[in-house]
C-alpha cells in the first residue's frame, strides 16, 4: 500500500487572501477631536470632516443624529433631545456614544457595512497626556465599532508627521497642536517625545472664557456657537493696531429679554488672556526640560503651530516674544493630525517603530 505524500501548504494562496483583505479593508486614520473628527482613508485621502456631536433622545436612549446633522440641532431641540459631545478635553466621556459615533464614521468612510474579516485597521490620534485607562477606552470603543486592529498615536507626533517634519532624525522638533479639547506641546526626536505638556486649554476652554467674560461685563448670556464664532472672527491674544468689532445676540440676564450688543477684539483678548498665559507657561516648561543639543536645533528651525487654535491672531508673535524662538504656522493646520495618520497608513512598514513608541502594541500572533 502506497502512502500518499502530504499536500504542501499553498502559501501563495494565503498571501493572496492576505493581500485581498488588506485591499478591501481600506484602513483609515481618525483625528478623534473634541470638536471635530476627520477621517483619512488609505489611497483616498481625507473624506470626512464633521463635528464630534451626537443627538440623543434622553427618554429612550435612541441616537437620532451624528456629526453635522447633530450639530445643527445644538440649542434648537426640546429638553429631552440633547446634542452631546462624547469626548471631553480629548478623552472619552461616554463609551457607548463614542462607539456609535466611530461606527458611523467607519461605515460612512467605506459607504457599506463591512464583514468582520474585512474590517479596517484604524490609527487614532490621542492627547499625549492620556492615561492607560483613557487609551484603553479609545481602543475598546474603536474595536467595538468594527475595527480589526487599533493603533494609537499621540497627536503632536501625528501633527509633526503631517507637517513633514524630520522627526525620525536625531534633532529637535518643537510642535504645538492646539485643538478643541487640549493644547499639546511637545519636543520630538528620533521618532519619540522628549518633553511634553498636555493642557486643558484648547478651543473649548477659550469659548468658555469668552462666554463668562461677556456674561460678567455685559450681563448677556450667549451660546457656545456664538462664542466660537466671535473667537474666530475677531479673536486676538495681544492689543492690535486696529480694534475690530462684531455684533452678538443673546439674552439679557437682568431683563430676561433678547438683546444685541457690539464687542471688540480687546474684549476677546482680555477674556482668553488667562488660558493663553497657561499655554505660554507650558511652552516655557517644555523648553526648560529640553536637552541643550535639541534646543539648539529648535532655535534654528523654530517652533511649529498646528490645530485650529493656532489661527488666533497674534499667537505666533506672542510666543516668539516670550521665548525668543521663531514661530511658524504649518500649512493647513486644521488637518495636520489626520494627515499625519494618513502618512503612516501609506508607509506603515517604515513608520511602525513610531507607532510603537507612541502607544501601539504589536498584536499577539
Amino acid at each position: 500500500m502506497k502512502i500518499k505524500p502530504k499536500k504542501k501548504l499553498n502559501t501563495g494562496k494565503s498571501s493572496l487572501i492576505g493581500n485581498l483583505i488588506k485591499n478591501i479593508s481600506e484602513d483609515i486614520a481618525i483625528d478623534l477631536g473634541t470638536v471635530n473628527s476627520l477621517v483619512y482613508v488609505r489611497g483616498r485621502g481625507i473624506i470626512i470632516n464633521e463635528p464630534s456631536v451626537v443627538a440623543l433622545n434622553t427618554k429612550t436612549g435612541q441616537i437620532l443624529a451624528i456629526g453635522r446633522e447633530a450639530q445643527d440641532m445644538v440649542g434648537r431641540t426640546p429638553a429631552h433631545i440633547q446634542a452631546v459631545r462624547p469626548l471631553v478635553r480629548g478623552v472619552v466621556s461616554d463609551f457607548e456614544v463614542t462607539e456609535q459615533m466611530l461606527k458611523y464614521f467607519i461605515e460612512k468612510a467605506h459607504q457599506r457595512r463591512l464583514l468582520p474579516l474585512f474590517s479596517p485597521r484604524i490609527i487614532i490620534g490621542i492627547p499625549c497626556g492620556t492615561t492607560e485607562v483613557e487609551r484603553k477606552a479609545v481602543s475598546d470603543a474603536a474595536k467595538s465599532a468594527g475595527a480589526r486592529e487599533v493603533f494609537l498615536i499621540e497627536e503632536p507626533v501625528a501633527s509633526a508627521i503631517g507637517a513633514r517634519m524630520p522627526i525620525k532624525e536625531a534633532k529637535g522638533n518643537f510642535i504645538i497642536d492646539i485643538g478643541g479639547g487640549t493644547a499639546e506641546i511637545a519636543v520630538i526626536s528620533m521618532g519619540g517625545i522628549v518633553a511634553s505638556r498636555s493642557l486643558k486649554a484648547g478651543g473649548d476652554k477659550l469659548d468658555e472664557d469668552i462666554t463668562k467674560y461677556i456674561q460678567q461685563k455685559y450681563k448677556l448670556l450667549i451660546g457656545e456657537r456664538t462664542a466660537e464664532k466671535i473667537k474666530v472672527n475677531i479673536g486676538q491674544v495681544s492689543p492690535g493696531d486696529k480694534k475690530r468689532e462684531a455684533p452678538i445676540r443673546g439674552r439679557n440676564l437682568i431683563t430676561g429679554l433678547p438683546e444685541e450688543i457690539t464687542v471688540n477684539s480687546e474684549d476677546i483678548q482680555k477674556a482668553i488672556d488667562k488660558s493663553i498665559s497657561q499655554i505660554i507657561q507650558g511652552i516655557r516648561s517644555v523648553i526648560e526640560e529640553t536637552p541643550p543639543e535639541l534646543l539648539a536645533d529648535i532655535m534654528e528651525d523654530g517652533i511649529f503651530l498646528s490645530g485650529g487654535g493656532s489661527l488666533i491672531q497674534g499667537l505666533g508673535s506672542l510666543i516668539t516674544k516670550e521665548t525668543k524662538i521663531p514661530v511658524r504656522t504649518i500649512e493647513d493646520p486644521l488637518t495636520a493630525v489626520v494627515r499625519g495618520g494618513g502618512v503612516i497608513l501609506e508607509n506603515i512598514d517604515s513608520l511602525k517603530e513610531i507607532l510603537t513608541r507612541s502607544g501601539y502594541q504589536e498584536p499577539p500572533k
